[in-house]
């Protein structure tokens, strides 16, 4: 992020605040559709299976997540949940 010689006086109401990506192991198919949409690469598929035989997406690098929800909305499974934390990202 920039840094800026002076901020606007609602930066701390615009900041955006970090996220928590939960994923349902039991839901997850392996599509990858979650991790192709993320903007910031926080999701990226991993090796193991869950009891279906599917392999599952997971969660990289949860510190750059941005709680957009695109991920979550564009789970066929309804297997991704996002949490928006009320601190912003520093």
């Amino acid at each position: 992020m920039a840094k800026l010689w002076r901020k606007p006086l609602d930066h701390v109401e615009k900041a955006p605040a970090a996220g928590h990506v939960f994923i349902d192991k039991q839901r997850c198919k392996g599509c990858g559709y979650c991790v192709e949409f993320c903007p910031r690469k926080v999701l990226q598929m991993s090796n193991e299976l869950n009891p279906k035989g599917y392999l599952l997406a997971a969660v990289v690098d949860e510190g750059k997540c941005l709680a957009c929800g695109f991920c979550e909305v564009i789970c066929p499974e309804f297997a991704v949940k996002v949490i928006q934390n009320s601190k912003p990202l520093e």
